[in-house]
């Protein structure tokens, strides 16, 4: 591939759920989006599954990572034959831990064996160069989000909502061209995202999660965990900033003693007063809230979100994006700006002294 050509790159995402691959394939320079191309979720086997539940918190050189890594790459190679035409792949990696204060963030996964597998290169470690220059490591997306607001002519400012495990949101300038220039993007993490929720769904026996928020519509939320969860010292701080998923692991007993459905609503309840509390660092107001990832099928979280805030909140699907694979495109692009040397993260982003290009090519 030259340098500034468009090309046809797969990005590979596990997320906090560690229920499997999301793959989709992006058209790009690195700079603008050109097209976006096929797209596959690939479910993760029991086994993988339950071994990368079990490996969160762990640390490079835990006993046992060398063998669960083998099977994570080897499921990624599987999932990268759906794709045989893609030029270059952007590997996530699944991550197990995230310690920004200790400037360390850890993505089990080898891109190095990836690209052997896969007989294409291979852009992977995205996070470590941001650490080393004095960033948080995450959050990643936020380059790709600036290029999808100016792709499709979003007037802005305009706000993407991430709900995942963690919950992260982007402020975005479309009129600013580059995404590294000041004033272009404020991203940092507002609190839990699905996480905690999830978590009490499994440890009840209610199934994976509330699926569509049906549990959390029929209860009532606690306002004593809300505003416990508001009171954080994390809320107040200035962003860039970022979270481990277990970050407030205290929800979990703060809600043992209530029902399910008012557990599930109260969890939820205060995800959604989190994002809308990060309105109070945002440079300007944005004109409207665009939500991805899991949390946007929650209808209410949803609901909860909207309450907090005083624009109109829909899911990206709204400005014809799919909120299911909008993390897998990113990784499909960061590749392409690591492989043309463009940064991929910059202060207003990650907290990094200036813009960085992270990540490790292989192959």
């Amino acid at each position: 591939m030259a340098a500034g050509d468009p090309v046809w790159a797969v990005g590979l995402m596990t997320g906090t759920s560690m229920d499997g691959i999301d793959a989709a394939a992006l058209l790009t320079d690195g700079v603008e989006v050109r097209g976006f191309g096929p797209k596959r979720f690939t479910p993760f086997a029991e086994d993988l599954a339950a071994g990368l539940r079990g490996a969160q918190g762990l640390w490079p050189g835990a006993a046992g990572l060398e063998e669960l890594s083998a099977a994570l790459d080897a499921a990624h190679a599987d999932a990268l034959t759906y794709f045989p035409t893609t030029e270059l792949v952007g590997y996530h990696g699944q991550t197990l831990a995230h310690d920004p204060a200790g400037q360390r963030s850890h993505q089990l996964g080898d891109g190095a064996a990836l690209a052997r597998s896969a007989g294409k290169p291979v852009v992977w470690d995205f996070r470590s160069a941001d650490l080393a220059s004095g960033g948080e490591g995450a959050p990643l997306a936020p380059f790709f989000h600036h290029a999808c607001a100016r792709l499709l002519g979003l007037e802005g400012p305009v706000v993407f909502v991430n709900v995942g495990g963690v919950a992260n949101v982007t402020w975005v300038d479309p009129l600013m061209k580059r995404p590294e220039a000041s004033g272009a993007l404020m991203a940092f993490d507002t609190g839990p995202g699905n996480a905690p929720l999830d978590d009490l769904c499994v440890r009840r026996g209610l199934g994976a999660m509330d699926r569509g928020g049906a549990l959390g519509l029929g209860g009532r939320a606690d306002p004593a965990v809300i505003a416990r969860a508001l009171n954080d010292p994390f809320i107040d701080r200035a962003p860039p900033k970022s979270l481990d998923r277990n970050a407030f692991a205290w929800l979990e007993e703060a809600v043992a003693g209530l029902p399910d459905a008012d557990a599930a609503a109260t969890l939820a309840a205060t995800s959604a007063a989190l994002i809308g509390a990060a309105a109070r660092h945002f440079p300007d107001r944005p004109a409207r809230w665009l939500v991805c990832g899991g949390g946007r099928h929650n209808v209410a979280l949803m609901r909860q979100i909207a309450a907090q805030t005083n624009a109109p909140v829909e899911p990206v699907e709204s400005v014809g994006l799919d909120g299911d694979f909008l993390e897998a495109q990113a990784f499909a692009y960061l590749a392409v700006r690591v492989a043309n040397d463009l940064p991929t993260s910059a202060p207003t982003t990650t907290g990094a002294r200036l813009p960085v290009s992270g990540g490790r090519i292989s192959g």
